[in-house]
């Protein structure tokens, strides 16, 4: 056992030395979190306010002004008013504008003789149809707040029919950014959990400095161990730095506690470096080794982990494949832990799934690993 121990020691005491050596491994662990982070916090987000569209007022009316001034001082569009139609469908086809509001030369006529019933006509353009949703919207709410407005300025005493009163929990203020960047944090963790010791280990391969430790005495699991380790400790000071940047430059509540966070990140970056390990088994080529994890950690992790798409709009067999996603797992969990809280009956099942599939790929290496020395 004494033996084991300090074989053990002097295989991490080895490692910290190579990566203090090795610029690579401290430029993944802490450049290029903090690089990927500020592009996804301030160049990613799903709020979509000052959106420039064009007001065609082909009415003359004091109706048809008065509802392209509302359009005008509404925070989501950046108004130009125009009597040439024309003009304003060349902005949109040089995509200068996102859309068109028309008000047809018959607007105040029809708005007297049918009452708020005159049709306004919205034109978007659908190549970007999430922007598209959001004119037509945006535009909609401008005109039922002008024709409410235009009523109780008239006097009309109708009795007003039921009242919404919308209440949002956990993100009141519907900011993106407050959801996007723990998911931005999970993704980033999952880039940089598997490339540390896929790139780095995959090197020892290449460069057969692996095949002579493994011809020691140091046992499989030794050497898991004392490569784990070093990695380990710069993947938690990496989440730990992303996480401060988080909440002090980009402003993000956190309603967790420390240990929940700790907790997610420590099973997390079991499974993230188990599949970083498993790969530079496999692989032992450094660029063999950085592809595959590009494509197994960064594209599976962005795409099907729930931070752009929503898991439950999948087809069946893509939501049953998010199942082996860790980073599916975090998204929720870091998600949770800054706008919610420990919210421990969801924090829990999937701390206990993320060390399931790290048991799983630690098992997988050690069987590789174990055959390559036959």
């Amino acid at each position: 056992m004494k033996d084991r121990l300090r074989r053990m020691k002097a295989l991490i005491t080895k490692e910290f030395v190579q990566v203090m050596r090795d610029p690579s491994s401290l430029l993944i662990a802490f450049v290029l979190p903090m690089i990927l982070l500020f592009l996804f916090g301030y160049g990613v987000s799903l709020d979509a306010k000052r959106l420039r569209i064009g007001v065609a007022v082909e009415d003359s009316g004091e109706e048809a002004a008065s509802l392209a001034a509302a359009f005008v001082a509404s925070p989501y569009f950046e108004a130009r008013i125009s009597r040439d139609a024309r003009v304003l469908e060349a902005d949109l086809l040089a995509g200068r504008s996102r859309g068109i509001v028309v008000l047809a030369g018959d607007f105040s006529r029809r708005l007297h003789a049918t009452g708020a019933a005159a049709p306004v006509q919205v034109i978007t353009d659908g190549s970007e149809t999430n922007t598209a949703n959001y004119v037509q919207n945006y535009a909609q709410g401008v005109v039922s707040t002008w024709a409410t407005i235009r009523r109780l300025k008239q006097g009309d005493d109708s009795r007003p029919g039921p009242r919404l009163v919308p209440r949002i929990w956990f993100n009141p203020e519907l900011e993106s950014r407050d959801s996007l960047v723990p998911g931005a944090i999970a993704i980033i963790m999952a880039i940089i959990g598997t490339l540390l010791t896929a790139l780095v280990v995959s090197r020892e391969w290449e460069r057969g400095t692996m095949e002579a430790m493994m011809a020691t005495p140091v046992g499989i699991a030794e050497v898991i161990i004392g490569k784990l380790i070093p990695y380990f400790l710069l993947g938690m000071l990496a989440m730990l730095g992303s996480v401060g940047v988080a909440v002090f430059l980009f402003k993000v509540p956190f309603h967790g506690s420390l240990p929940a966070l700790l907790l997610t990140s420590v099973v997390f970056l079991l499974a993230a470096l188990g599949q970083g390990l498993l790969i530079s088994t496999v692989a032992k080529n450094q660029f063999v080794a950085a592809q595959v994890a590009m494509v197994t950690g960064f594209l599976p992790a962005f795409l099907l982990s729930g931070f752009i798409f929503e898991i439950a709009s999948m087809p069946l067999p893509i939501r049953v494949l998010t199942r082996i996603i860790p980073a599916r797992y975090l998204v929720t969990n870091l998600q949770t832990l800054f706008l919610v809280g420990d919210v421990w009956p969801l924090l829990l099942p999937n701390v206990l799934i993320l060390l399931g599939l790290a048991a799983v790929l630690f098992f997988i290496t050690a069987r590789k690993t174990a055959k390559r020395l036959r």
